[in-house]
């Protein structure tokens, strides 16, 4: 061993592994794709040791896992911590693995609710991320949007996450792409991104003001080869993540934090780019810090 903490980012299709230092920094990182619905029931323990065994840890090291592990569906349920929530307040809700393999302490982080209008929303792994980013760019309070399959915007204050909402933007995409009439016009594959494509979309989807009427300008576009077929999914993207946009009370000053794959940070950096809102986008890099702040704040073992 040559690090304090070998966090995990466990979560639905991947599993990722690194050894940190102390200071949060990287020594060591591997993945693979067993995540949590890869793994067969009762096969939790068997899967970590494997991921870990590389590192030989002795009993007690400190082991944190974030992501969909700490679900229902996962190893062990982390119950989810309510909104506004700091360090402390995920390190007060971990779930300890009593049974962990050779003896380490394992500590599984909770997800975090928020409620808005009487319903519930949740999240799952992102809160590290922002906890992260707030460690790594020195920041207490802004805007923190985490594309993917369902986009998270967070808002944080003084530290802690005040609270967030959930957008399918990624979901609605896939079905719209690969499911709806849309499918009949647009070509097999995404292909690089079009930006003039992307902008246009976004831009419509602004000035539609609804989604359900915007989205079939994707067909009539192509109907009437105003739109190559090339630039079709490029303009579809566009349209999804303009609407999650038009949802938005935008920050004026300080950057949005975009978190994330490079391929959808992009996008997101572009369209807020148009509407003249500053971005600065992060990777993976914003997990690994986050599980070692998170770990500094924990008290020594009894």
């Amino acid at each position: 061993m040559t690090g304090n903490l070998i966090a995990l980012d466990w979560g639905t299709s991947s599993l990722r592994v690194a050894l940190l230092r102390a200071d949060g920094t990287v020594v060591e990182e591997h993945g693979g794709s067993q995540g949590i619905l890869a793994v067969a029931p009762g096969g939790f323990p068997a899967v970590f040791a494997q991921a870990i065994e590389r590192w030989r840890p002795a009993p007690g090291q400190l082991c944190l896992a974030s992501g969909m592990v700490g679900s229902r569906q996962g190893w062990r349920e982390a119950p989810y911590c309510p909104c506004p929530a700091g360090f402390d307040d995920l390190a007060r809700h971990l779930a300890w693995v009593p049974d962990a393999p050779g003896g380490v302490r394992l500590g599984i982080v909770p997800g975090l609710s928020s409620t808005r209008g009487g319903v519930p929303d949740v999240m799952r792994g992102e809160e590290i991320q922002v906890m992260g980013a707030l460690a790594l760019l020195d920041r207490r309070d802004g805007v923190f949007v985490l594309p993917g399959t369902h986009s998270k915007w967070v808002r944080v204050a003084a530290g802690r996450i005040v609270d967030f909402a959930t957008f399918m933007t990624g979901e609605v995409y896939a079905l719209l792409r690969k499911h709806s009439i849309l499918a009949r016009t647009l070509p097999p594959e995404d292909g690089p991104l079009d930006d003039e494509a992307f902008l246009r979309g976004a831009a419509h989807a602004r000035a539609s003001g609804s989604l359900l009427q915007a989205a079939f300008s994707a067909r009539t576009l192509a109907l009437f080869d105003a739109l190559p077929p090339a630039a079709q999914p490029s303009y579809l993207s566009g349209l999804l993540v303009g609407e999650e946009l038009r949802a938005q009370q935008l920050p004026a000053g300080a950057p949005v934090v975009l978190i994330g794959a490079e391929a959808l940070t992009t996008r997101y950096a572009l369209a807020l780019q148009a509407l003249g809102v500053p971005s600065h986008r992060l990777g993976a890099e914003a997990t690994w810090r986050g599980l070692g702040a998170l770990a500094r704040t924990l008290p020594p073992p009894p």
